[in-house]
């Protein structure tokens, strides 16, 4: 929907709101037409905006949209939210304390301060087991406080979000009393912001009775007592059915007839039901109103001013109770401020407690976050294929990416091996470190990361026209332009969109510059290229890592173990055979295999993956004769490519694969 730019900057948000940036601010333009939005399209959310604060990005650890949705952050890469960073460590019991957990998990914080506060908090609730149960009685029995505090704001609560407040904030006092006095300076400043609601709680509680309607105009909101007016309201509607029976009583008496009664309905009102068999014994003063098959209905002047006044004192009850009850609500709007601060702190220590609880069943460990850049991290494991499978099932790893020691890690190692699942794990520790989190680790010492970069997976981006190499080289792209000594980066599978060439001279192309880069940023490098492990030779500051495998009777075991050194070998066709690719598919794929690991090339000079097919319908002697004229056409083609080549646009690399091509296809070709 094109929104009108005038009228986007000029819109007034709602009062309750608070302060909202003036349009000449630099976020000033994009919030009031976010606001704008919401008031043509979706008012109810605008509604629920208690307030705004402004989030400077240098005080928080940044993510991308990439990093975010690839590191599943918030939801896994099928869109749910079991299998996600936010599912493996959620232990909230409030509506607000969730949001809050998020709120953590998306901007964790880079002050160093600041996290070892809320590591003192988390802390000290982990030694507290008592308090942490009395906590969390207490914060079941609160609703969601910040959300009845923005219906208040915006005149949009009802009887019952008045009863749910008082209720809430009446439960507050148990939380101070179960959090005692902490140590914490955060649990300490937690515990003040809660504040005294007994003044807001004494408003309330006389005024509203046991059971209220949703609506203000239900009827049945007050106590007896609030009011006189009211009362003598009330006791003439609850005793007029008294009435009406002395009435028909009455009437039966006077026209002799016993099957009369009294009925109402929405259309005639108030009416004396006389079956035809008795219509004789009618009085003349009864008016007809209404007839049946076997009755008729009249009035009379008694009923009928009877009814009025029936009628007169429900509607001036409904605007009675109306105008206490906007009076009551407006009276509790002094206290907005108070009950705001209340909702933000127990939000905090909900999402507080949550940490606690997470490092006391997970087993989760304090880490050190601090203002240095080594990372160290031993014995680390991923906090939701943990949840997953067992604490006790996941083999645990280390890690350790310095500046100045190893800061570029190679790691290899057979598909489902576990190499995205270690990189990965680095990252979410290291974000969980940043949000105040205890982490799965047994020890984490941590340089302040400012960034978190990923270039995890593949897939095509159909709404930019994009292929699935472009979208990688796209992200890629972003890494190397806004990397900085303090960033992290999490590479998966570089150059695997593209040719095998093409996709191993970009990924040695990505790790040397990321290598050499002035900033010196902390990099994880999980690779299918084997020729990739070559870097360290000519790179300093690489290590090369792999994860271990076992062979046993010709088959693979995962130890999900993290090595030094580089693999031996990818083991592809073996997680093939896993995977249940026909065995004929199989052998067949060892057998080019073997062609490729040999370097057998044909006349034309590319790999023979036909070889062996080729062999068997091969005639021996047909070989034999033109064995010499294949050489001397071999010979020819190499010198011409020799002649051909350009040193200086060569990688080392490359240099290295065509010289080892060369030679071979020259030694085969000797007849």
């Amino acid at each position: 929907t094109l929104l009108s730019p005038t009228a986007a900057l000029s819109f007034e948000p709602p009062a309750a709101i608070g302060a909202v940036p003036p349009p000449d601010h630099a976020a000033g333009g994009v919030v009031r037409a976010a606001l704008y939005y919401l008031h043509l399209h979706q008012p109810a959310a605008l509604s629920e905006i208690a307030s705004l604060s402004e989030r400077e990005g240098r005080r928080y650890l940044a993510m991308d949209e990439t990093a975010v949705r690839t590191l599943e952050i918030f939801s896994s890469l099928s869109g749910e939210r079991k299998g996600s960073l936010l599912w493996a460590v959620d232990r909230t019991r409030t509506p607000m304390g969730a949001r809050m957990l998020r709120s953590w998990l998306a901007a964790p914080l880079l002050d160093v301060a600041r996290i070892g506060d809320r590591h003192d908090a988390v802390g000290e609730l982990l030694e507290a087991q008592g308090a942490r149960k009395a906590l969390a009685v207490g914060l079941d029995a609160m609703g969601d406080l910040s959300r009845l505090a923005s219906r208040l704001a915006q005149d949009r609560s009802g009887p019952r979000d008045v009863a749910a407040l008082r209720d809430n904030l009446a439960a507050v006092p148990a939380l101070s009393e179960a959090l005692g006095e902490p140590y914490s300076m955060l649990l300490a400043g937690v515990r003040v912001r809660m504040g005294d609601h007994r003044e807001a709680v004494g408003e309330i509680d006389p005024a509203l009775a046991d059971a209220v309607p949703a609506g203000y105009r239900d009827g049945g909101i007050f106590r007896r007592g609030y009011d006189p007016r009211l009362d003598e309201l009330v006791h003439l509607l609850t005793h007029g059915r008294g009435m009406l029976a002395e009435m028909e009583a009455r009437e039966r008496e006077r026209t002799g007839i016993g099957t009369l009664k009294v009925g109402y309905n929405r259309v005639f009102g108030y009416y004396l039901e006389v079956t035809r068999a008795h219509t004789d014994k009618v009085p003349p003063d009864y008016i007809r109103k209404q007839t049946l098959v076997n009755a008729e209905r009249f009035i009379t002047p008694e009923l009928k001013e009877f009814e009025s006044k029936v009628l007169r004192a429900q509607e001036e009850r409904n605007a009675r109770e109306e105008e206490l009850f906007l009076a009551l609500r407006e009276r509790l709007k002094r206290h907005l401020p108070a009950i705001y601060a209340a909702a933000e702190s127990v939000a905090e220590l909900d999402a507080l407690l949550c940490f606690a609880e997470l490092a006391a069943t997970g087993g989760y460990g304090r880490p050190k976050v601090h203002a240095g850049l080594d990372l160290v991290i031993e014995n680390g494991r991923h906090p939701v294929v943990e949840r997953i499978i067992g604490r006790h099932a996941f083999v645990p790893n280390d890690c350790r990416l310095s500046p100045d020691g190893a800061r570029l890690a190679i790691v290899t190692g057979p598909n489902m091996a576990g190499k995205s699942t270690y990189i990965r794990q680095v990252a979410l520790i290291v974000l969980l470190a940043h949000a105040g989190s205890f982490v799965p680790a047994d020890r984490a010492e941590i340089g302040v990361v400012d960034r978190i970069f990923t270039r995890i997976g593949a897939s095509d981006d159909l709404s930019r026209g994009e292929s699935t190499f472009m979208v990688e080289m796209r992200e890629t792209s972003r890494i190397l332009t806004g990397i900085t000594a303090r960033t992290l980066v999490v590479l998966d599978e570089v150059g695997r969109g593209t040719s095998t060439y093409d996709g191993l001279s970009i990924a040695w192309a990505v790790a040397e510059h990321l290598h050499d880069a002035p900033a010196k940023p902390k990099v994880l490098f999980a690779t299918h290229f084997h020729e990739l492990t070559d870097i360290v030779s000519t790179s300093a500051n690489a290590r090369n890592y792999h994860v271990a495998v076992r062979e046993w009777q010709g088959e693979i075991v995962f130890l999900r173990r993290i090595d030094e050194g580089s693999a031996s070998k990818s083991y592809g066709i073996q997680v093939a055979r896993l995977a249940g690719l026909p065995d004929s598919v199989i052998e067949r794929a060892r057998d080019i295999l073997k062609n490729l690991e040999s370097a057998e090339y044909n006349e034309f000079g590319l790999p023979s993956l036909a070889g062996a097919r080729a062999a068997q319908r091969a005639d021996a002697a047909q070989m034999e004769l033109f064995a010499g004229r294949r050489a001397r056409m071999d010979e020819e083609a190499v010198l011409e490519e020799v002649r051909r080549a350009e040193p200086d646009r060569l990688s080392p690399l490359d240099a290295l694969m065509r010289l080892a091509a060369w030679k071979e296809r020259l030694r085969k070709g000797t007849p």
